[in-house]
């Protein structure tokens, strides 16, 4: 099989990101042509993937598990199989193994001291390796509830595996060593949309481009699938979905865990974005039994930006899906679990527990919720812009867009931090980028920094009080029309438009059960006249908390709050302090 491109490598930078060395990694060049994701070069790093632990920290796992033997060829555990266990050689050999098909690929061979483990250890997802005893084994046996337990209190032992766990993932990202393939198109929005989903959520897959995969007819006759069914997801190498919705690949893959419907939660999360992630992050730090659950991937509206560069700690700055994957970790490190393209679509805040409905159909029950849906960006009031979603019209510019750019020329619309981002970003690999603002320059929206670099930068074009009036094309977008404010029209060959315009709120799925303001943010605390309380029929003798909703026990966090600040920092602030007050209405 030949890949036209592996854009599950977006991933494997945004990982190594996620977990630096203490040295900077090296990069090696890109691989077929593609313009935007680079390949970590993991050699420096061997010893960080795969550590043998010492005579003491041995022990120190010893506490959390019990010894085990297996015989020469045993397999230890499979591809697929959920929930695995953590172990540690302490006689002979374990092989880590790939398979595809009949064919096995080598990953690694464990010593003496070695562990097993990867990301989905933490996140309770399937295993995408094979694990067989190389000759008679002995090993300490971890159950993944005790293992949780060993990174949450020895921080050494937590550093050395969450390091090693990421660094084992961005080698499956980097060769494609997942348990998907894909068969799509680069004219096809849906291609896109599936390798997105899979990026975002950390998922290695192969890609096989219809239009330049020689051996592409082979494989569709293999699984008895048509070019109309794409894009065809694959998975391992059995099930074959075709035009898969996202809820349908998550299940396909496992990548959610299962909940019993009588589980109450202390807190449930909706929305996986910086606010949500903080605070799953802190209540699980702190004990509570907590589920996040996502309509799409973590990551939230932050997540599509290739670089935040005024994020505190992070001087060199750090791109959204690595903040995200780093938080998650850390979240699910504590306990708190994920449900992703599962979103909440209402909230029955009139019943003890809460109840909060999910996509799909499902419930799931809280003591309390934190809303945390987040904000998406506005669409341009253009003729026929739809049509060209998704092949031609994006709204983020990460790695996997970019892929879709190569060196062309394209179009940025929007004068905030997210617009100058995105075209810093994409003007590092494009032949130009041609930046459309509706005002008089980007001094009230845009932080300085972004400015000076647009200005510093060759291949950017600043159009002031310009918008774009036309699109035009066949299957892709291929031609833009754009107008300025003295009437002056100009038609350009451009076949990339990123729009970045203001954004309206998630708010849809709350159906009227919460107070919103007049451009349908929740209102929370101080926002909460006494009129609206009345109103809104609110039922105790305190007044709502800071980020409690007109309902209590439901808490609202981050860009979906109404007056909350639209920065990442901000929305990680109120994720975090909303975690006391938490404590407070549940001790009530």
């Amino acid at each position: 099989m030949t890949e036209s491109t592996r854009p599950g490598d977006a991933s494997s930078e945004a990982l190594v990101e996620s977990f630096p060395a203490h040295d900077a990694p090296a990069w090696t060049g890109t691989r077929m042509g593609s313009p935007g994701p680079q390949y970590p070069n993991l050699d420096g790093r061997r010893g960080q993937m795969f550590p043998a632990l010492t005579e003491s920290q041995i022990a120190r796992v010893a506490a959390f598990g019990t010894e085990q033997d297996f015989e020469d060829g045993a397999i230890v555990f499979e591809r697929g199989d959920a929930d695995v266990p953590f172990y540690v050689v302490l006689d002979g050999q374990l092989e880590i193994v790939h398979p595809e098909g009949t064919l096995e690929h080598s990953v690694t061979v464990h010593d003496t001291g070695q562990f097993t483990g990867e990301m989905p250890m933490l996140f309770g997802r399937s295993s995408l390796v094979r694990a067989r005893a190389k000759s008679h084994l002995r090993a300490l046996r971890v159950e993944p509830q005790r293992f949780r337990s060993l990174v949450q209190t020895d921080p050494e032992l937590s550093e050395i595996a969450m390091r090693a766990f990421i660094l084992r993932r961005v080698a499956l990202l980097s060769e494609g060593w997942g348990d998907a393939v894909v068969i799509g198109s680069r004219v096809s929005a849906e291609t896109l949309r599936l390798q997105a989903f899979l990026v975002r959520n950390g998922q290695p897959y192969k890609y096989v481009d219809l239009d330049g995969d020689p051996d592409v007819q082979a494989m569709l006759d293999q699984f008895q699938v048509r070019v109309e069914d794409i894009p065809i997801l694959i998975c391992r190498g059995e099930r074959v979905l075709r035009h898969p919705s996202e809820a349908e690949v998550a299940d396909c893959l496992g990548l959610n865990p299962t909940i019993e419907p009588t589980r109450v939660f202390d807190v449930v999360v909706c929305g996986a974005g910086p606010a949500g992630l903080a605070a799953a992050v802190y209540a699980a730090s702190e004990g509570l039994d907590v589920m996040i659950v996502e309509a799409a991937s973590p990551g939230g509206q932050a997540g599509s930006s290739s670089k935040i560069e005024n994020y505190l700690g992070f001087p060199t700055g750090i791109s959204g899906q690595a903040l995200a994957v780093r938080a998650l970790a850390q979240a699910e490190k504590f306990g708190a679990g994920l449900s992703v393209a599962q979103g909440a679509v209402s909230l029955r805040s009139d019943e003890t527990p809460l109840r909060i409905e999910l996509e799909g159909g499902g419930a799931i029950r809280a003591r309390a919720a934190v809303i945390a849906t987040g904000i998406r960006y506005r669409k341009l009031d253009v003729p026929e812009l739809a049509r060209f979603e998704g092949v031609g019209v994006y709204y983020s510019a990460t790695f996997v867009e970019a892929m879709r750019c190569g060196a062309e020329a394209l179009v940025v619309v929007g004068g905030g931090n997210s617009a100058g981002q995105a075209a810093t970003f994409l003007a590092r690999s494009a032949r130009h980028v041609h930046m459309l603002i509706r005002g008089p320059d980007l001094a009230e929206s845009m932080s300085r920094y972004l400015i000076r670099r647009i200005e510093d930068t060759p291949n950017i074009t600043l159009h002031r009080r310009t918008r774009i009036t036309a699109v035009a094309g066949s299957e892709h977008l291929e031609e833009v029309t754009w107008c300025d404010d003295a009437g002056v029209e100009t038609r350009r060959p451009i076949r990339h438009v990123f729009s970045m315009i203001g954004a309206t709120p998630n708010t849809d799925w709350l159906g009227g059960s919460l107070a919103l303001d007049d451009n349908k943010f929740v209102r929370t605390g101080l926002d909460l006249t006494s009129e609206i309380l009345e109103r809104e029929r609110w039922p105790l003798a305190r007044s709502p908390l800071m980020f409690e909703t007109s309902q209590p026990r439901v808490f609202a966090v981050g860009d979906v709050r109404a007056n909350s600040v639209k920065r990442v920092a901000a929305a990680v602030g109120d994720g975090s302090v909303c975690v006391q007050l938490i404590h407070k209405v549940l001790a009530e």
